[in-house]
């Protein structure tokens, strides 16, 4: 399930039932988690800090922002967790390579050297994946007022952030729990 939730947006449409069982059930998560977060009256209120910057990508920079707000949350795990959480994630991936699409194999080696998930805790982290985000998007040509937006509502994004986060475990969890027994 780990490998499917972590290619699910490398995986377009019916592609998903190319893969193992297993692996179509972390795609299924995933796709779950987003539609979630995507309809959430937070996520919703949080796009328009980011939205006159980036307009249709504010959706895609409050992702990164939780991440971020994830990565420090402490109900989740504390930092040495999470630094072992990643290293951890890295290395049942790296068991699994035979099944990633061509765009995210070519990206995972600079995800794992980078350590890009437990990066998430610090702001450089998140200033680095808005970059990254940019590259990739068609239609923006800089992150840094995104990122300044980020550092001038901090304290708002950060509120809102763990009330979500709060929320979208216990979605998580729950939507974990029925695709195991399907």
């Amino acid at each position: 399930m780990l490998v499917g939730n972590m290619i699910s947006d490398y995986v377009k449409g019916k592609k998903q039932f190319d893969y193992p069982v297993t692996i179509q059930k972390g795609i299924q998560l995933h796709r779950a988690i987003d539609a979630f977060t995507d309809n959430h009256a937070i996520t919703k209120e949080l796009k328009q800090i980011f939205s006159p910057a980036v307009r249709l990508y504010s959706g895609a920079f409050i992702d990164i922002v939780y991440d971020h707000f994830l990565a420090l949350h402490q109900q989740v795990l504390s930092e040495a967790a999470w630094l072992q959480f990643s290293q951890q994630t890295y290395s049942l991936l790296q068991t699994q390579q035979v099944y990633f699409p061509e765009k995210f194999a070519r990206m995972f080696p600079y995800m794992q050297q980078q350590n890009w998930l437990f990066n998430y805790r610090y702001k450089w982290g998140i200033d680095n994946s808005f970059g990254g985000l940019v590259r990739r998007a068609q239609h923006l040509t800089s992150h840094e007022l995104p990122f300044q937006l980020f550092n001038e509502h901090y304290n708002l994004l950060a509120a809102s952030s763990d009330l979500f986060i709060t929320e979208v475990i216990d979605f998580a969890r729950a939507e974990f729990n029925r695709l195991i027994m399907v």
